[in-house]
């Protein structure tokens, strides 16, 4: 809570600003503090999803796969395009629908497996349409961001503090992966090295810089959390 004049941080059991004499509340408004939200022995239990909910979700993800694959064979009697829709949709629901059968599920784990599952995607297309990018640019483009990312959620999850320093890390080093896509587009496509990748590289830097400073500097932390209310 911060003082609405001065900005300087307050505790909550503060009615004036000890630096500016500001009241945050009205002088003749008391507040029973020792009132509890609710009484004793009727505080609401937080209820899980049900499976009614994660079914209604299945079927949701199945009315777009069949719709694809009747469309896809209703035409010629083949089967040509509707592989990528079904691979996309799995991923997708990866993502958003199978963490909500969990009470609490893991990121750590589910992380991996979305990497591991876009891989096996990509490496269904490049099969399909033989092409030869797979294992010169996609495996280790999707196999670095994945090792990024998945580093960054387990950081996140298993230690309580240090959230800068783990944002500005990974902002930096995905600035300096960024170089690399562009070395394996080279590579794979035979393509000019034009340095773009510096652009991203520059701003990305600066963002991780700024995150690691503010981690240091204790008061220019203390600025920007008056001045942007976080």
């Amino acid at each position: 809570m911060y003082c609405i004049n001065c900005g300087v941080k307050l505790e909550t059991s503060e009615e004036i600003c000890p630096l500016c004499g500001t009241a945050v509340c009205h002088p003749d408004v008391k507040i029973d503090r020792e009132k509890q939200l609710y009484p004793k022995g009727r505080i609401p239990e937080i209820k899980h999803r049900s499976k009614a909910f994660n079914g209604a979700v299945i079927i949701m993800f199945l009315i777009p796969i069949v719709v694809s694959f009747l469309a896809d064979f209703h035409f010629d009697r083949e089967i040509r395009w509707f592989a990528y829709v079904l691979g996309a949709l799995v991923i997708g629901y990866t993502v958003f629908a199978l963490p909500l059968w969990f009470e609490k599920p893991n990121p750590v784990i589910f992380t991996p497996c979305v990497v591991a599952e876009t891989i096996g995607y990509l490496l269904y297309i490049n099969c399909v349409n033989g092409g030869g990018w797979f294992l010169s640019f996609a495996f280790p483009v999707a196999g670095g961001f994945g090792l990024i990312a998945t580093a960054v959620v387990a950081l996140l999850y298993y230690l309580k503090k240090g959230k800068l320093y783990i944002w500005g890390g990974a902002f930096i080093l995905t600035g300096g992966f960024i170089m690399l896509i562009e070395f394996f587009m080279s590579i794979t496509f035979d393509i000019e090295f034009f340095g773009w990748s510096l652009y991203p590289l520059s701003v990305l830097v600066l963002l991780g810089g700024l995150m690691i400073y503010l981690a240091i500097n204790k008061s220019a932390r203390e600025v920007m959390e008056r001045k942007l209310f976080f």
